[in-house]
């Protein structure tokens, strides 16, 4: 029997939905840094600067950017079952990305990476709205351990990379099995939840009303600083332990490893800080975890570059709670903005928030290895604070305008 809306979130399997959803954006997000994992080999093949190694995942960025516009103009979200948009998507990023292991030069492959970010633009925020059909009450929870999922799925890469007898292909491959198994998971085993959204249009003309909305305009600005830091990080904490580990007398491939392996332990630590952010957010208040976050991830990232002659437990450590930290508060930007903005336009406010915060994070991106070649690491990662510090000052003004 149908709940009716007065029970909330008493429905019976809304557990078991949102495992699903989450074991699905686990193994379908892969996809992401399956070629920044793989980038050492690649920059070895090709010959690629550190600069073009960057944008093997700046690209992904800009194609995600595209693939949510598109989505959005075309209402694909509200004309597709969520099940088959979910699982048609993970399967042509699957595709692309396996592609990339037959790719015959780099401008291939920064094709290949840029579809793969169009096509993710189906995995990723339509799962956000399929477990928001499920919850209500409890819904920074549900949403923080989706993220938490597939920040975890977008770690695993490096992980494999860890592993001699696998090639940067297998890790690819690997990666494209993974979103495969995500679509099968969805197209079999989901089902929409009791609480469904209204369909609503995409409407340019709600832009500019979004944009008059102050709390929502607060809002996005947090979220802005959030994500100018959240991908220069996850990309580049693997090149700067391979830099760790060769100056203690490593070898490439040695160090590659253990490179990965930490790398793993930075990005999947935000998994649990994704879920334990959503649980305190219900009961804090989101803007204050927000604001709490960013003040760690931006000490971290400051003192990050700083460790490269310090002890390898000393800098692992900072790592893993720069992972935790970066991305704990990243659902509950998403969430301020359905709860501010006006609910005819929500839609809109979402997909202007993520299309500016992913084009943003291309130039972080790209920013980190030029800074790296001119003032070392320090000056690199020490950029990137700037985001989470311009990030508090928006939340505290929102925080102060709100009762």
């Amino acid at each position: 029997m149908t709940p009716s809306p007065l029970d909330s979130d008493a429905h019976p399997h809304r557990w078991r939905a949102l495992l699903l959803i989450a074991l699905a954006e686990l193994l379908g997000m892969g996809v992401w840094f399956s070629a920044s994992a793989a980038s050492p080999r690649l920059q070895e093949l090709w010959g690629l600067s550190a600069s073009e190694t960057g944008w093997l995942t700046g690209i992904v960025q800009l194609g995600f950017v595209v693939g949510t516009a598109l989505a959005a103009v075309l209402n694909l979200a509200d004309l597709l079952p969520s099940r088959w948009y979910f699982a048609a998507s993970a399967v042509f990023a699957a595709a692309a990305n396996a592609a990339l292991v037959v790719a015959d030069g780099y401008g291939t492959a920064l094709v290949l990476r840029f579809l793969a970010g169009v096509f993710l633009a189906g995995v990723y925020p339509p799962a956000m709205k399929m477990v928001a059909t499920w919850f209500r009450s409890a819904r920074g929870l549900a949403i923080g351990t989706v993220v938490g999922a597939l920040t975890v799925g977008k770690a695993t890469p490096y992980l494999l990379r860890a592993f001699p007898s696998l090639g940067w292909q297998e890790v690819v491959l690997v990666a494209s099995a993974g979103a495969l198994a995500a679509a099968v998971l969805v197209g079999v085993g989901y089902r929409e939840g009791p609480f469904p959204f209204a369909r609503r249009p995409f409407a340019w003309g709600l832009i500019g009303q979004v944009a008059r909305d102050r709390p929502v305009r607060l809002a996005i600005y947090g979220y802005l600083g959030h994500m100018f830091e959240l991908y220069a990080a996850w990309t580049f904490v693997s090149v700067f332990f391979e830099d760790f580990f060769v100056s203690r007398g490593y070898s490439d491939a040695a160090g590659q490893a253990r490179a990965g392996v930490v790398a793993f332990a930075m990005i999947g630590a935000g998994g649990a800080g994704s879920v334990l952010a959503g649980r305190w957010a219900d009961r804090l208040g989101r803007e204050r975890i927000t604001i709490w976050a960013m003040a760690v991830s931006g000490c971290c990232a400051l003192a990050m570059g700083w460790l490269l002659r310090a002890p390898v437990w000393l800098a692992v450590a900072v790592a893993v709670v720069w992972g935790f930290a970066v991305v704990a508060d990243s659902a509950q930007f998403s969430a301020l903005v359905t709860e501010l903005a006006p609910a005819h336009a929500v839609g809109t406010a979402l997909t202007l928030q993520t299309a500016i915060g992913f084009l943003l994070t291309s130039f972080s991106i790209a920013a980190v290895p030029h800074l790296r070649d001119a003032g070392g690491w320090p000056l690199a990662f020490g950029l990137l604070a700037v985001g989470p510090a311009l990030g508090i000052v928006a939340m505290r003004r929102l925080m102060a305008s709100r009762p």
